[in-house]
């Protein structure tokens, strides 16, 4: 390895990893030492261009800790995510359409039972869900386990919000089961349009770009069930002027779907209003069609 140069190192640097017992970690860093050095050579990278991304790497390392993770957002914001979402997620037509998981999802959400208030103190309008979970073939899948989650009318979900002790309560988060015909209900709050965290160095490449950091108002779902493929998809709330220009790439024509609103009624009263939305999801089968 001696007098290597730009135009020798790469061959150099993958004649050095040729003995990997891995075939695919072989493949996949080959592929990546590849396109990255042409990427170096493709725009001439300068050492200070080179030393701010070092930056710009650390930094984001730096801010990600157990309540926020910077290079999901790096991710979702290059559109990665949702290539690699939309690569690995290919199913029949008819079959609801998954897209990014995004940073805020939470192990261990407590577990209720449907009609429950899972909103738990989250400030927004009140909001009724309901749908069904079926299979490509239309049979309703019964006792599917149901994550959900959202942020507040302020655009923050639970986890960006601790206490003092440093902890959070679970609030608009939570995992039912659907019922012997597949439905589910619950209440939570209207669903509005929020920046994700800007703050930070992933805030500060899409200011350098252009590019501004909001998302359209949605609700998270992840729906798993034996013998069925799981399910992580948003549902979005239709007419948010964020549909067309979503930060990570993330809206899918099919979950856009209408969030009702109602006047105060008998069983609603004195709620200055609430909404209603309805959604159902479809299921593929494990080995089934792509």
């Amino acid at each position: 390895m001696r007098n290597i140069d730009e135009k020798t190192i790469t061959q150099a640097v993958l004649g050095a990893m040729a003995q990997c017992p891995d075939p695919r970690l072989l493949e996949i860093m080959g592929s990546l030492v590849r396109h990255l050095h042409n990427f170096a050579r493709e725009v001439r990278l300068t050492e200070p261009e080179w030393e701010a991304g070092i930056r710009f790497l650390t930094d984001t390392g730096h801010i990600t800790d157990e309540r926020r993770q910077e290079f999901i957002l790096l991710s979702d914001v290059l559109g990665l995510s949702m290539l690699v979402t939309a690569q690995n997620n290919a199913r029949p037509a008819g079959c609801t359409e998954a897209t990014v998981f995004g940073p805020f999802f939470v192990e261990g959400a407590p577990r209720v039972e449907n009609g429950a208030d899972i909103a738990n103190g989250a400030k927004g309008t009140p909001c009724y869900v309901s749908g069904q979970v079926r299979g490509i073939g239309g049979e309703p899948v019964a006792g599917a386990s149901i994550d959900v989650w959202q942020s507040d009318e302020q655009g923050l979900y639970d986890v960006q919000q601790p206490d003092a002790a440093g902890g959070h309560t679970h609030r608009a988060r939570a995992q039912l089961r659907s019922d012997d015909q597949g439905r589910f209900h619950f209440r939570s709050i209207l669903a509005h349009c929020y920046p994700i965290p800007h703050d930070g160095p992933v805030g500060r490449l899409l200011a350098a770009l252009g590019r501004h950091p909001w998302r359209p108002a949605h609700l998270h779902f992840m729906i798993a069930a034996p013998g069925y493929e799981r399910l992580i998809t948003h549902v979005f709330r239709a007419g948010d002027a964020y549909l067309d220009s979503d930060a990570v790439f993330g809206v899918r024509q099919s979950l856009v779907a209408d969030w009702q609103r109602h006047e105060p009624d008998a069983q609603h009263p004195g709620e200055g209003g609430y909404y209603t939305l309805a959604y159902d999801f479809v299921l593929n089968p494990v080995g089934g069609a792509a």
